[in-house]
């Protein structure tokens, strides 16, 4: 019996500029859209797919008529985050890589319930206003004009 979430193998019987028609076993095919090929931008799918390749799918959909809707990309295992690798060099610290407020990053303050709203609202206003005076600083610095000469 066939059915939403099953990962099932099977063949690239056609491939059309919207997506690829897939065999599937007992008898029944479907089609997987060109979206549902792969995790990156799918531009032409002859460069990811051929006929009479074997493939793994996910069902995805079954409509009343019977039309089948296959993915590859969800049929594939979840790809685990990055990690930094051990024993690779970090990145080196920039002097101006000092850390930012606590507004920046979304990190409650310390003592939030006894700020009142006005109180947050400075505190977000110096830490925007410092943050858009070093971003000033930077690009004159890129530009190699000073300004105060």
């Amino acid at each position: 019996m066939l059915e939403i979430g099953a990962i099932l193998e099977g063949k690239i019987t056609g491939l059309t500029n919207f997506g690829a028609f897939v065999s599937l076993p007992d008898g029944k095919s479907g089609m997987v859209h060109i979206s549902e090929v792969s995790s990156s931008f799918v531009k032409d799918i002859k460069d990811f797919l051929k006929e009479g390749q074997i493939v793994k799918v996910k069902v995805v959909g079954i409509s009343e008529e019977g039309k089948i809707s296959l993915s590859i990309r969800k049929a594939e295992a979840p790809k685990e985050p990055r990690e930094q690798k051990e024993g690779a060099p970090q990145r080196p610290r920039r002097n101006n890589d000092r850390p930012r407020a606590n507004v920046w990053q979304g990190q409650p303050s310390k003592n939030k319930e006894a700020m009142s709203f006005e109180d947050m609202m400075a505190q977000f206003k110096q830490a925007s206003d410092e943050k858009l005076s070093d971003l000033k600083r930077s690009a004159d610095f890129k530009n190699g004009t000073r300004r105060g000469k």
